[in-house]
């Protein structure tokens, strides 16, 4: 820009076309508010993560009647669908009621669907008439790996728990050190778990199922050998059916770490982070505790070759960025 005459007057015909967008979008990133409260002027400005609040309208979620939430409803100790009670119980239901909270909605507001291991990546459940709905959250003992990762629709929250596999066999079985004790029998698990790639190394002969509670039923049949999945899953088999059931360590060396499927809604995703970050660090929280205690802890007590699960509440993989004014509440306010 050039200056001609007495100083402060520009020849806006030479303004480069280039600076001026650059200089709008400096200005459509940087918005400054002035107000006259105390005679100040308060200088706001949008820059860094969204904040909470923005977060829960671009996530979709705001204005729902109902969270919709895919979990598993034969698995005693994590998700089982009740039949008496007609309610759902377990670890992984304690789990989505307490981000259901987080997300503003109370559990009369939270709608539980049974949902199929192969389906937890498509996020559709059946509810009660066997129509297939897409859920909003699957908290549906969902291993996070990097394959999952990448498929899509999967994006994991979490994780909320760390396990590892293991092996059940009926009560009068020879103990089990490996699963190389196992090469050439029948073993039995879910057809989308991460188990059945070991099982397949270890040379044993696999029996997919769509629920894992078919595969026990198998093995009382004397139809498959053994069930391999992860221990915190397993163990609530062998606790109902004590003692016809025992558990089996194999030294596995991989963690089996549970993550929360957000269809691939990065802000949901966000926001779920958020409020297990909540669950871990405030102090006075124990909703995951006292699940841990009434729940795996409990099923523990019949697993005596291992532990059923890590004791302590993990941390997140991605850190929830969000952008906090001083207005706003503190993390565990």
């Amino acid at each position: 820009m050039g200056k001609e005459g007495s100083g402060s007057q520009y020849d806006l015909r030479s303004v480069d076309a280039g600076a001026v967008l650059r200089m709008a979008r400096f200005f459509a990133v940087v918005t400054v508010m002035l107000g006259m409260a105390g005679g100040g002027i308060l200088a706001v400005v949008n820059l860094g993560p969204p904040a909470e609040g923005e977060l829960f309208r671009s996530s979709g979620i705001a204005g729902k009647r109902e969270l919709l939430i895919g979990v598993k409803e034969d698995q005693p100790g994590i998700g089982l669908f009740d039949q008496q009670a007609g309610v759902y119980v377990g670890f992984d239901i304690e789990i989505a009621k307490m981000v259901a909270a987080e997300l503003h909605f109370p559990a009369e507001r939270v709608r539980f669907l049974g949902i199929q291991g192969e389906d937890r990546a498509r996020m559709h459940a059946k509810d009660e008439t066997g129509r297939t709905v897409k859920v909003d959250l699957v908290v549906a003992s969902y291993s996070i790996t990097d394959r999952r990762e990448g498929q899509i629709g999967v994006s994991f929250a979490g994780p909320y728990l760390v396990t590892e596999r293991s092996v059940i066999t009926m009560a009068n079985h020879v103990p089990v050190e490996s699963l190389a004790d196992l090469r050439g029998k029948s073993v039995c698990t879910l057809g989308t778990s991460t188990s059945e790639g070991p099982l397949a190394e270890a040379g044993l002969l696999i029996t997919l199922k769509l629920n894992i509670s078919e595969c026990v039923s198998a093995m009382k049949r004397g139809e498959v050998e053994a069930v391999s999945l992860d221990s915190a899953v397993l163990a609530g088999f062998v606790q109902r059916d004590h003692p016809a059931l025992v558990n089996h360590d194999i030294a596995s060396e991989a963690d089996e770490r549970w993550g929360i499927n957000t269809g691939g809604n990065e802000a949901l995703r966000t926001l779920v982070n958020l409020a297990l970050e909540r669950s871990r660090v405030c102090p006075g929280e124990r909703t995951w505790e006292d699940a841990f205690e009434r729940y795996l802890k409990q099923a523990e007590r019949y697993v005596t070759t291992q532990a059923v699960a890590e004791a302590t509440q993990p941390e997140v993989d991605q850190k929830p960025k969000v952008r906090e004014w001083p207005w706003q509440k503190a993390l565990c306010e």
